[in-house]
């Protein structure tokens, strides 16, 4: 199996230089950029399996690019982790809705960080190998990363997919939102129950011009389940 390739895109070099040690410790390959114009050449010429984004960039700032990432075709599968000084819940928030997967605020463990890194990497490997799945008109395929609503091609961000993937091959049951952290996010990721909520809500907005949003359903007070049944 290839190295994984992490792209650190952070414009303060004493915080570029602990990260890349840090991640070329656990056998990791590192690209680096100080803003996003020379982040935009690096995903171009070899798009890496995830990219480190902070939040605060001269220029264009990190919520600005993720979006304009999840945006593309070409770069709206690579999971991206903001790094992020802003620690209150809506700030935390807003960096989930612009598309990032996860967020870890500063000053962090790296340690930690390395450990979501790690957990997201193996999501998106185990997720590669399932078999193709159809619901109504809804289909996923695993091997290419594609879902097909009625035929039609439908854009998911890595979470979303991941998520939606969950539900189609477990429907009918009610899950928490700490067990659909534990299935999706994984066993001992330090990730709040409210991120469960942003990517259930993007995912159904997602789902909604194709009317599958029926079927992500929220059961008051327990959680939420994936149903044909109204």
């Amino acid at each position: 199996m290839s190295t994984p390739t992490v792209l650190i895109v952070e414009d303060e070099s004493a915080v570029r230089e602990m990260l890349r040690f840090a991640l070329q410790q656990h056998n990791l390959n590192v690209q680096e950029a100080v803003e996003t114009i020379a982040a935009e050449r690096l995903i171009a010429q070899n798009p890496p399996d995830l990219i480190l984004l902070d939040w605060m960039l001269p220029g264009k700032n990190g919520i600005e690019f993720a979006r304009q990432l999840k945006c593309k075709p070409e770069t709206a599968d690579i999971p991206i982790i903001m790094l992020t000084a802003r620690g209150e819940e809506d700030d935390k928030v807003q960096g989930l809705e612009s598309g990032a997967d996860d967020y870890i605020t500063k000053p962090f463990s790296t340690r930690e960080l390395v450990a979501r890194i790690r957990a997201i990497l193996r999501r998106t490997t185990a997720i590669d190998n399932a078999e193709k799945v159809e619901i109504q008109g809804l289909s996923l395929d695993p091997a290419t990363h594609r879902v097909l609503a009625n035929k039609k091609p439908m854009d998911l961000g890595p979470t979303e997919f991941r998520l939606l993937h969950f539900f189609m091959t477990h429907t009918e049951r009610v899950y928490s939102r700490t067990q659909l952290l534990d299935q999706v996010w994984g066993a001992n990721v330090y990730v709040e129950e409210r991120t469960v909520d942003v990517h259930i809500r993007r995912l159904r907005k997602a789902l909604e011009p194709s009317g599958h949003d029926t079927l992500l359903q929220t059961v008051r007070g327990a959680g939420y389940r994936f149903s044909v049944e109204s």
